[in-house]
């Protein structure tokens, strides 16, 4: 009965004020609002305890996000470092009087790329825009010191051009290259766009080994990553005679798995190749490639000629004109009669004898 007295009145006392009890004194803590003062020393303690828990874990929350925000940050300038270091070297574009630019003496292009439709496109397409939004690349050449800076044209031929015509000023990036540098730059520009065709690519490397820059077929192959057996077929291409190559409508439209059958056949039957090809360069300008390569692969004796020249062959009456008969380009050909000269009535007997013909056309074939 004493002890629970005792303990009644010990849960009364305040200890943090009792000296020589040996416990600090702690500081009031104010109650929350609601929240029962505690009184006695283990509870303020407690209370004491949990605040300071409270004032940690707020702590710990704000550097928590501080270093979140820290990692966003360096996120951030991370990925600001890696796009600076894909610029890093690169060269501001400027405009240029294209007026002071040249061609290079290793130009691909072949004068016709200057007058087709995909030119006239290009050319639109610069004018709408106000200038080449694409920068073509150029090098400085040797000018007198009194003189404007002068430049050559490494790659963009043809925007430079249409700039040219339209007195526009092209935006341009300026390098320094050797020659060999910009051979390979101007080739890898030229297949990466894919409207080079065979015959100026085999021209182009034609040029390059004529004026030294690569000492053998395998090296200049090496230095601009083609197969040695393509690098061939695109030389082939370019060492054909002119007047073969006149016997196409444009040097345009030879194709590289032609360059070994026309050596060929150049080699067999010269004469006979080069007679064709005279023949065919005087028919008009609509002759399509093909039909050109299978009639110069004939004329060698090597397949069937499907190409066959126009004309057209008079027909009279008493020496007056009745019609005529003509072969079209692809061998076909066509009867045209003078309205009133085949009565109604001798339609039948006209296709009768038509059908005659063309049977005793068809046995007589060798």
């Amino acid at each position: 009965m004493a002890s629970s007295k005792l303990s009644a009145k010990a849960a009364r006392l305040d200890f943090s004020s009792l000296p020589g009890t040996g416990l600090p004194a702690l500081p009031p803590v104010p109650p929350a609002d609601g929240a029962m003062r505690p009184k006695t020393a283990p509870g303020a303690m407690m209370a004491f305890a949990n605040d300071a828990r409270s004032e940690l874990m707020r702590e710990n929350d704000q550097l928590r996000s501080k270093a979140a925000e820290s990692d966003h940050l360096r996120g951030r300038l991370d990925d600001a470092l890696g796009e600076l270091q894909q610029w890093d070297g690169a060269k501001a574009a400027r405009l240029i009087d294209p007026t002071l630019v040249e061609p290079s003496r290793f130009a691909n292009r072949h004068e016709l790329n200057y007058a087709g439709p995909e030119f006239a496109a290009l050319r639109a397409e610069i004018e709408s825009a106000g200038g080449n939004v694409q920068p073509i690349k150029l090098r400085s050449v040797a000018t007198a010191a009194d003189g404007p800076a002068r430049y050559e044209v490494v790659f963009g031929h043809r925007r430079h051009r249409a700039c040219l015509e339209l007195g526009l000023p092209v935006l341009a990036v300026i390098d320094n290259l050797d020659d060999r540098a910009l051979f390979v730059e101007m080739d890898r520009e030229n297949r990466a766009r894919k409207d080079l065709s065979a015959w100026e690519q085999g021209m182009m490397y034609r040029r390059a080994l004529q004026q030294g820059l690569f000492p053998s077929n395998r090296k200049l192959a090496e230095a601009i990553g083609v197969d040695l057996s393509a690098l061939g077929k695109a030389l082939a291409l370019a060492d054909l005679p002119e007047p073969l190559v006149q016997a196409f409508a444009s040097p345009l439209g030879l194709q590289f798995r032609w360059a070994k059958p026309l050596a060929a056949a150049l080699k067999c039957h010269r004469d006979a190749v080069l007679r064709r090809a005279a023949e065919l360069a005087q028919l008009p300008p609509d002759r399509k490639p093909k039909a050109v390569f299978d009639a110069l692969m004939a004329a060698a004796g090597q397949g069937v000629e499907r190409f066959h020249p126009p004309q057209t062959l008079a027909l009279e009456v008493d020496g007056a004109p009745a019609g005529e008969v003509s072969v079209g380009s692809r061998g076909e050909v066509t009867v045209f009669i003078e309205a009133g000269l085949v009565p109604a009535h001798r339609l039948a007997a006209l296709a009768k004898l038509v059908d005659g013909f063309l049977r005793d056309s068809a046995t007589s074939k060798p």
